[in-house]
């Protein structure tokens, strides 16, 4: 499968820019053979904590139908993570709204009732990844390990599942950022089936050094590839160093971005994690009994 990262800098609270930037790239990326497409964490705001109001969706949203869209339309896979304000009215068990491609779709989710966790906002705002598979949205995560500052603006997700993909009939272990950090969220999603990993970032410097043994470290101790997209450029109060990867089974980097704005894609072979697996069969020796 040919999969792709794409390395944007992202602009703050500039909604409508970053999302035609985004669409934009992902269209060289499907122009290059790309079926799975993947964007920076928050790809369309930055954390525009000074305007959250502004920067979250609520549903139904426009800026998702737009997503949702071009998928169908490049007949594609896409990820990616949102702020999204839970206004309490929710179309359905996934909280997206009956309307056009996406409400139809809310049925294909097995996605349980996400647990509303304390805030001291009056209204809750979640960072929300999310999948679409040929314009059907396939599942969403709801981010559940926010990272320092980020908890007084967001709520925590309740669960940790992967995300099936019924026209590729594939299983997408996802995660946001921090939780690169935790071997616990990526090895669940490793033993609930998941067949690559997604990290969806913005991990910023100084600390490219650790993104970058983390990424490789994530596929290789779980031995599944992995798809670790970060973004570049600055914000108000940090810079990002990129370095997204595509990175197979076996913890080789097939394809490494560097640090500047740019698309890269590589074709994965998804099936070689079953060849890993039984040269280094870490799940058969793992000694459950003891952790």
């Amino acid at each position: 499968m040919k999969v792709a990262c794409i390395q944007m800098d992202v602009l703050q609270c500039k909604k409508q820019k970053n999302l035609e930037k985004a669409l934009c790239m992902a269209l060289e990326a499907v122009e290059k053979g790309a079926e799975l497409v993947v964007f920076p964490e928050v790809f369309s705001t930055g954390f525009c904590y000074e305007n959250l109001g502004y920067a979250a969706e609520s549903l139904p949203s426009p800026l998702l139908e737009n997503i949702a869209c071009f998928s169908d339309a490049n007949d594609c896979i896409i990820l990616g993570s949102i702020i999204l304000k839970d206004s309490g009215e929710r179309g359905g068990k996934n909280g997206f709204t009956e309307k056009n491609d996406l409400a139809e779709r809310e049925n294909d989710i097995s996605g349980k009732e996400k647990e509303v966790s304390e805030s001291n906002n009056s209204n809750l705002y979640y960072n929300l990844g999310f999948c679409f598979e040929s314009g059907t949205l396939a599942g969403t995560y709801y981010k559940t390990h926010p990272f320092k500052g980020e908890n007084k603006y967001f709520s925590k997700g309740s669960s940790i599942d992967p995300i099936s993909l019924k026209k590729q009939n594939l299983k997408i272990g996802f995660e946001i950022c921090y939780e690169l950090r935790f071997p616990e969220v990526s090895r669940k999603l490793a033993l609930a089936g998941s067949d690559v990993l997604v990290t969806t970032a913005a991990f910023p410097n100084p600390r490219s050094e650790h993104w970058k043994i983390l990424a490789k470290a994530r596929a290789i101790e779980n031995q599944i590839p992995h798809i670790a997209c970060n973004r570049t450029g600055s914000a108000p109060d940090c810079s990002y160093p990129g370095g997204s990867m595509i990175i197979d089974a076996w913890g080789e980097v097939k394809a490494d971005a560097g640090s500047k704005e740019c698309v890269i894609v590589h074709d994965l072979d998804l099936s070689r994690k079953d060849e890993v697996r039984k040269a280094i069969p870490v799940f058969e020796d793992r000694r459950v009994e003891l952790y």
